[in-house]
């Protein structure tokens, strides 16, 4: 089974996300911002990471570099999963090396159909 760490200050967003990721049969960590992603990832390097990208401490886009210039997570896929919806912020978002980008509020068709699509990689 599959481990999707999901980063988000939203408590509400990420109880949402948990659920629709365990329906789909997933197992879950959760972080409530970049910090504590890194933490979580030092402890267990998830297959997947869905981040939200305004959080305190550390935004995702810090998080996102992070993860694809540390060794032991450069190859884990991440969903940027925000509410930062212009086109300058997915082409802000690509370029710190994120391999998805969802814009808030998302369906969560899409959001199981591009996890799936980035685990198969």
């Amino acid at each position: 089974m599959s481990t999707i760490l999901i980063v988000d200050d939203s408590a509400t967003v990420r109880e949402m996300v948990s659920g629709i990721l365990k329906k789909g049969g997933l197992n879950v960590i959760e972080a409530i911002n970049g910090t504590e992603a890194q933490d979580k990832i030092q402890a267990q390097v998830p297959d997947l990471v869905v981040t939200d990208i305004v959080m305190p401490e550390m935004n995702g886009y810090e998080l996102c570099r992070w993860i694809k210039n540390n060794p032991i997570s450069k190859d884990v896929p991440v969903i940027m999963c925000t509410s930062k919806g212009e086109d300058f912020d997915r082409y802000w978002g690509m370029k710190q090396g994120a391999d998805a980008y969802i814009a808030k509020p998302f369906r969560p068709v899409e959001l199981m159909k591009t996890i799936k699509q980035l685990l198969k990689t």
